[in-house]
């Protein structure tokens, strides 16, 4: 929200106040609090008539200082909050020195000098990180009777922002307004289905609103050198977090917002989706999934969108009788003869000509007004309620329904919608509705996701949920909800999850091919190699399939070839995903969160890091002209074993078969061995495939084992033209394929097969029982 007008006026009705010096100070040993005047107080007369603010600094981590601004402290309480956790053990430091004070957590310091005008300097590594100076620590009062308290950061010279949850505006947030207020806007829109008052720069570090209302950012938008946050209330409370690097900001804002769950391996399959509006029985249902095993396309999960339940009853959690009379049975053929999960549509929402409207109106379980009426509208389901999951009997209630479905064979749940929660209502726990309209996701994916936990057990759990706020990263996976079905459409998806992956969010998908509309078979063929690639993969639409045959045999080809691609993958794919769980790393992750000190990769959102060591750059274009940026040294071309020399810019073409997705300079890829589904051991009969290795350098990979394998590591280690790799538990055979260069084997180490595929390099098979393995480099 913009308080000013221009540089020297405010705008017509607001008065604003702004902590101008520090009167007083309240210290411990390890946090202090400051009472800051609104204007400069030279006499006592200047302490009467004058708001004082209250200023409480401490730190709940070490790289993390939260800072409480508070004008009138005596609201009444009212939910809800995001829980947020402290670091077992930490302490922080205060220290002073005449009129310098300063709170040290870890490498982090906020310093405040007590005798100076008003300013908070965020300090590490010998730099001021940010600093609230004049006009950074404030409230304002605008002519509608508003109270936003606010607060402004400083933005360095070059400084540019980034994430606020998935946003599909420009991937750089500088000169943008965004306000954190869920919404069903699609893909198209500046308004976003999953709002996260969290951004972070390119100068090492981050800052959390902690605040789960509506908090309305300026960023370089009003004032051009800083960043602006406000929220309506008495009170602002946010955490700056240090790195040094995106990734250690990642690490400690989701130690303490939550780190994200690590879903089932099954789920890094393929999805299909019997799409939207489109008419379907239990025969399209078996003639997709036919057609995909004719075809040779590996399938993991089937899912029943919102149809598989009657018109207008929409949650009721029962299968439409006319169209799927025998779902036990239906879902047991699935399984048993398919080797398929299952995954079904559900939303928060209750019909009224749903039997369960009665049910829960009269045990009290849907949002009401304020006279105590249930809150009801026709947009969506013709008069719809809402679920108050503030009430725990409506909560295990709704959980209820969803254990019936568990029991029947339901695997997990596509938990859509959860945006458009009214405030002129009354919740169940008091909570204030405007608070409540963003949290109001969180509660509700986590009902569900716990219901899977319960039913499934750990690590078995996985939902495909739209809408989430901070926090909401704990319960996987999201995805960007309702695109169109062009290249622009494409992009603007892959900007709003580069987005949500440095919002905190490690695991995110799309709907290949898009959601409206139909798409070209070029379209089409392009974002099935983009949707293969990123973290989780689902086919769907809306009013038309989106099974490859309905495009072209190329479709089908592209459809196969880059699905069993993905199961190859695996053994690297669940290594990320395991950093995600870990650290909060992205499985999908922006150039500037793996390349910081690279200033060209600070803007780059048409292309991206999947995992630490693979770059892939989506085509854009019916002509299969794709320019993307390499980073400097030698990267190898993943399909081709090309090598390519950066930094540079390239322009090149590419057919159907192949897209820019390079392997990191001196990296080792594991590629599993099977290529028919996403599940099986890992580690046995891997293939590490060696690329352009550095000499001097080390490189540990380690290779999960799978569900039912043991997980193995392996030291790669270049000396001159000598080429070691040493295996720490491998138990069956294994190989190395040295991409791009010939070789000869070294002393007691197995003689080169064939490369695979043919051309790419030198194989070594190695006997099950061999933990190293020698090659001399003869072609590097």
């Amino acid at each position: 929200m913009k308080f000013t007008d221009g540089y020297w006026l405010m705008r017509d009705g607001v008065q604003a106040s702004y902590a101008a010096e520090v009167a007083d100070v309240q210290a411990t040993d390890d946090r202090f609090t400051l009472y800051a005047p609104v204007r400069q107080v030279t006499d006592r007369g200047h302490t009467l008539n004058s708001p004082l603010l209250t200023v409480e600094c401490w730190s709940p981590a070490d790289g993390v200082i939260g800072v409480r601004t508070t004008h009138h402290a005596g609201a009444a309480e009212r939910g809800p909050e995001f829980a947020l956790r402290t670091e077992p053990g930490h302490t922080a430091k205060v220290t002073r020195e005449g009129s310098l004070l300063e709170l040290t957590a870890g490498e982090l310091s906020l310093r405040v000098d007590t005798a100076a005008p008003w300013r908070l300097d965020f300090t590490a590594d010998g730099r001021t990180l940010t600093s609230a100076g004049a006009r950074g620590t404030g409230f304002a009062v605008t002519g509608d009777g508003g109270h936003h308290s606010l607060a402004q950061l400083s933005l360095g010279v070059g400084e540019l922002v980034y994430g606020l949850g998935e946003r599909f505006t420009p991937f750089v947030k500088n000169g943008q307004t965004v306000d954190i207020w869920q919404a069903d806007g699609g893909t198209a829109s500046e308004q976003a289905y999953k709002n996260v008052p969290f951004h972070l720069t390119n100068r090492g570090y981050g800052v959390f609103v902690n605040h789960p209302g509506q908090v309305s950012y300026e960023i370089g938008s009003e004032a051009v050198g800083r960043v602006q946050f406000s929220v309506e209330d008495q009170s602002l409370e946010y955490f700056v977090v240090y790195g040094p690097t995106p990734k250690d900001v990642l690490n400690r804002y989701t130690a303490l917002t939550g780190r994200p769950a690590l879903p089932p391996a099954w789920s890094f399959g393929l999805w299909l989706s019997t799409s939207f509006t489109t008419s379907y029985d239990e025969e399209t249902v078996g003639r997709f999934v036919r057609g995909m095993a004719e075809r040779d396309i590996p399938l993991g999960v089937f899912h029943f969108d919102c149809f598989w339940m009657r018109e207008y009853q929409w949650c009721d959690f029962v299968w439409d009788p006319d169209v799927f009379p025998d779902p036990e049975g239906m879902l047991r053929r699935l399984k048993e003869e398919h080797d398929l999960r299952v995954s079904v549509w559900i939303n928060p929402y209750i019909a009224q000509k749903s039997a369960l409207f009665a049910e829960a109106k009269r045990h009290g379980y849907l949002v009401r007004r304020a006279n105590g009426d249930v809150w009801q509208w026709d947009l969506w389901q013709a008069g719809m309620a809402l679920v108050d999951f503030t009430n725990p009997d409506a909560r295990e209630w709704y959980a209820d329904k969803l254990r019936v479905l568990a029991a029947q064979g339901v695997d997990c749940f596509k938990t859509d919608f959860g945006e458009r929660i009214p405030t002129d209502v009354v919740w169940h726990d008091g909570s204030d509705p405007e608070r409540m309209h963003n949290y109001y996701t969180q509660l509700y994916n986590e009902t569900v996701f716990d219901v899977l936990c319960e039913a499934r057990g750990a690590g078995e759990a996985v939902l495909f949920a739209r809408s989430a706020t901070a926090g909401g990263q704990q319960f996987p996976v999201h995805w960007g909800g309702d695109c169109e079905s062009h290249f622009g459409a494409m992009a603007e998806s892959l900007r709003g999850g580069l987005s949500l992956g440095l919002s905190g969010f490690g695991f995110w998908s799309h709907d290949i091919g898009g959601f409206e509309g139909t798409p070209t078979p070029e379209v089409f063929k392009r974002w099935v190699q983009f949707g293969l690639l990123s973290s989780h993969s689902r086919l769907h639409g809306s009013k038309s399939y989106r099974v490859p045959w309905d495009y072209d045999e190329e479709a089908v080809a592209v459809t196969r070839d880059f699905t069993r691609l993905k199961h190859r993958l695996m053994p690297y794919l669940f290594r990320a995903a395991q950093q995600a769980a870990e650290r909060g790393t992205p499985v999908m992750r922006a150039m500037v969160l793996e390349f910081p000190d690279d200033p060209a990769c600070h803007t780059l959102d048409r292309q991206y890091m999947l995992g630490d060591d693979l770059l892939v750059a989506p085509v854009f274009s019916a002509d299969g002209v794709v320019d993307y940026y390499v980073p400097e040294g030698v990267w190898t071309h993943l399909l081709s074993g090309e090598r390519i020399q950066g930094p540079g810019w390239r322009r090149e073409r590419y057919g159907y078969d192949s897209l820019p997705l390079l392997a990191r300079p001196g990296s080792v890829i594991p590629y599993g061995e099977s290529d028919d589904a996403a599940v099986y051991d890992w580690a046995r009969g891997v293939t590490l495939r060696v690329h352009a290795p550095v000499d001097g350098a080390t490189v540990v990979t380690r290779v999960p084992g799978g569900p039912d394998g043991t997980a193995v590591a392996f030291r790669t280690r270049r000396e001159g033209d000598s080429l070691t790799v040493e295996s720490e538990g491998a138990t069956g055979p294994w190989r190395v394929l040295l991409v791009g260069a010939g070789a000869e084997p070294g002393e007691g180490s197995p003689a080169p097969a064939s490369a695979e595929p043919a051309g790419l390099g030198t194989l070594l098979t190695v006997p099950a029982g061999t933990t190293t393995v020698t090659a001399l480099l003869t072609g590097s």
